[in-house]
């Protein structure tokens, strides 16, 4: 009987404290009308999406623990730049099957064949996704992200929760005439995007429900939280990504 007793508690041990373990402090749940969806920034430019079951990856390139990832059920690159696109890393986290959807001149450079061009939409494993153009419109930036490249952000569609991923870009036109964002995920790094003044004032246009300050370099992302103070519809969520 005692041994019963014991093997009981230490169930019971075992099961409390696997309910308590608290997920990584970098990522968040979100309701939608087709399950949750699973947030999961891991660096600067790379981001982890889990939805109905599946694995989604934007630009997965950089320092991460990749090999202990879950493998990709899907794969989207915004453009050919190294830290945004990394064969290597996409070999780790693929599987036999992983869809690669890419703008036409990474997946170009990559050898992927399922290229998309901004203003394009396609149905990817359950989910809609938006090509949304993403360039520089800075005279002094153009270089790094021409327009006429075809460089894109995605806006998934989780279950009717819109996630806009921009990608490396500025404040552009098409960005400040977007509707209906839950969640959006804005570069505010020089030189290569904006910095985070042009940035809350990009936001403003389209107020997105949930900010993330994304692909930061030396930008502080808490200064967005500042900027947009005076705009509470807006919740900015502050992550230090490296």
């Amino acid at each position: 009987m005692t041994t019963w007793i014991a093997l009981a508690a230490l169930l019971l041990v075992s099961t409390v404290t696997a309910v308590a373990a608290d997920p990584s402090p970098m990522q968040a749940r979100e309701r939608t009308s087709a399950g949750d969806l699973l947030i999961d920034p891991i660096n600067h430019s790379a981001l982890h999406f889990e939805f109905g079951g599946k694995q989604f990856y934007v630009d997965p390139a950089g320092t991460a623990n990749w090999a202990s990832m879950p493998k990709a059920d899907a794969i989207f690159i915004t453009h050919e730049h190294r830290d945004h696109l990394d064969p290597q890393t996409i070999s780790t986290i693929r599987k036999a099957g992983t869809v690669i959807i890419a703008s036409a001149p990474a997946g170009k450079a990559a050898g992927f064949g399922d290229l998309i061009k901004p203003g394009e939409t396609k149905q990817v494993l359950g989910i809609t996704v938006e090509a949304i153009p993403a360039y520089n419109v800075s005279a002094d930036r153009l270089k790094f992200h021409p327009k006429e490249r075809g460089d894109v952000g995605y806006l998934f569609t989780f279950g009717g929760k819109r996630v806009y991923v921009a990608g490396d870009t500025e404040g552009t036109p098409e960005m400040r005439a977007l509707k209906n964002i839950d969640i959006a995920f804005i570069p505010i790094n020089l030189p290569y995007t904006m910095p985070p003044a042009e940035a809350a004032a990009a936001v403003r246009a389209f107020k997105p429900k949930v900010l993330y300050p994304y692909h930061q370099g030396k930008s502080d992302p808490a200064e967005m939280k500042k900027l947009l103070a005076d705009s509470p519809e807006i919740e900015v969520r502050v992550l230090p990504l490296p």
